[in-house]
């Protein structure tokens, strides 16, 4: 009967909240951690989708200058703007531009494989 007074004196001093409050806040950062590692993992789902869409994706027809194949007409000439250099400074770094148009003639050599084989790498041995 004597173990009775002390679990009695124990709920009286408040040890049964303590114990409580101890495990709400063990389970409230248990449950944050959870909700972290879930959203990271979300996060990166969306970010392999958004990889596999890039993958998929057939690549834009783009000339040596950097512009885009509809940017020049048939006879490969190339009809946008691109800022020039007009001044440079005695380490020839430029120092102002001026707009002009693009001088450059359209690739017209091979054109590149559109999709590269590769065999699997395996160790055989």
């Amino acid at each position: 009967m004597n173990w009775l007074w002390w679990i009695f004196v124990f709920f009286m001093v408040g040890g049964f909240g303590w114990m409580a409050d101890t495990g709400r806040t063990a389970l409230r950062t248990r449950h944050e951690r959870r909700m972290e590692r879930l959203q990271l993992a979300e996060k990166e789902r969306e970010r392999e989708r958004l990889a596999l869409e890039e993958a998929g994706r057939q690549p834009d027809p783009v000339c040596g200058c950097s512009h885009h194949l509809a940017k020049h007409d048939r006879q490969g000439k190339c009809h946008e703007d691109v800022e020039a250099p007009v001044e440079w400074d005695a380490e020839k770094k430029p120092l102002r531009y001026e707009r002009r148009q693009c001088n450059c003639q359209q690739y017209v050599g091979p054109q590149p494989l559109s999709l590269i084989y590769a065999d699997d790498l395996t160790d055989l041995a």
